[in-house]
């Protein structure tokens, strides 16, 4: 069956379907040995060979992993230029190529989703289906009961207008506060920028839930594959059918 050349590449774990065009674009994707630039090119899996930047590209099994990311390791693949240590020694035993969908800052913990499956990280990602990103942020000072329905009525930041989904206080820890507080956006540094807003730093700050995904009991530095109810649960969420067409 015929597919499109960036949904292929996508799904083969080369790069986002978006990053796929720009390759093709670039001239970088070759099919039978003939360089494509076409957009809507349409190969066959089964008989075609793709290759990018001279390397074959074959379909690979499809993987969905959470990943408890640590401190103090970057989001990418790859070395980092600066020597800061990245995420790819953390998975670096998942045979097939898997990219993170999305990211967390360097200093920011928590759960990160990776696969190999271009639909399903474009939707995850796509503002339109709102999926909700839930944080535990320990921020210096108490917040006061009055500061805390401040906080859930929105404020305006630098970029525009912010409210969260729900923020609540989980408990105080000495002069501090750990709060819990969930946004379905994604803007930059948005937990961190809304919280000094109000007064209140974040000294750590670390991602518990992604749509109906939950990090648990997963430990730092360690990943787990979904399992078949929070995948369909996952892709219910998006607007897809479970399982994926192969």
């Amino acid at each position: 069956m015929e597919v499109r050349l960036n949904k292929f590449l996508s799904e083969a774990g080369v790069t986002s379907r978006r990053k796929a065009e720009k390759l093709i674009l670039s001239g970088k994707v070759k099919v039978n040995g003939k360089v494509v630039t076409e957009l809507g090119t349409k190969i066959d899996p089964e008989k075609d060979v793709v290759e990018v930047e001279g390397k074959v590209v074959k379909p690979q099994r499809k993987r969905y992993i959470i990943l408890n990311k640590p401190c103090c390791f970057l989001t990418q693949l790859g070395k980092s230029q600066d020597g800061r240590r990245t995420i790819e020694e953390l998975i670096r035993d998942i045979p097939e190529r898997v990219f993170p969908v999305g990211r967390l800052d360097y200093n920011t913990e928590g759960l990160l989703l990776l696969t190999n499956d271009g639909e399903l990280a474009n939707r995850v990602l796509h503002p339109r289906y709102k999926l909700p990103k839930v944080y535990l942020a320990l921020v210096e000072g108490r917040v006061s009961p009055k500061t805390l329905k401040l906080m859930k009525r929105g404020t305006e930041l630098e970029d525009g207008f912010a409210k969260p989904d729900d923020v609540r206080v989980v408990r105080y820890e000495g002069k501090d506060t750990l709060l819990e507080i969930t946004f379905h956006e994604g803007r930059k540094h948005i937990v961190k920028r809304y919280l000094a807003s109000f007064g209140h730093r974040v000294k750590r700050l670390k991602r518990v839930a992604l749509g109906p995904i939950k990090l648990g009991k997963l430990s730092p530095g360690k990943w787990r594959e979904l399992n078949r109810g929070e995948l369909a649960q996952l892709f219910k969420a998006v607007g897809l059918k479970y399982p994926p067409k192969r």
